[in-house]
């Protein structure tokens, strides 16, 4: 399996990391675990940015995982281009959430422009 596939399914599970720190943040008990969407909703701060970065990450997910696919299929890019490309994507995601956490609004929609062009890039070096 190539390194982009496996970038796949770390974007995959990057909103949950974001979940986890809206529940630790937001005080969220394992025994009551009867809306947790509703709790999610109620949050504030830290746990209610963790929340929103989570249903981004959410959003974002599969447009990457068709990019890096087409880019596969199309046999017109390097592997080793596509590899870099799906890291950097990755990398972009890391520094969102960091961004989102932290209430570095600015900087974290430049990471987000960052990461949807790469998401492109994907798709151009496949043309």
């Amino acid at each position: 399996m190539t390194v982009a596939f496996w970038c796949i399914l770390i974007a995959i599970f990057l909103p949950y990391l974001c979940t986890g720190v809206a529940k630790i943040s937001g005080g969220f008990r394992l025994n009551d675990n009867h809306d947790p969407r509703d709790f999610l909703e109620s949050l504030n701060g830290l746990g209610r940015r963790a929340h929103a970065a989570q249903l981004n990450g959410f959003e974002v997910t599969p447009a990457f995982a068709a990019a890096v696919i087409v880019a596969y299929l199309a046999e017109n890019a390097e592997l080793v281009t596509i590899d870099v490309l799906a890291v950097l994507f990755i990398t972009s995601r890391l520094l969102y959430i960091i961004c989102y956490l932290a209430d570095w609004a600015i900087l974290r929609s430049l990471v987000w422009f960052v990461g949807m062009g790469l998401i492109v890039s994907l798709f151009v070096v496949s043309a």
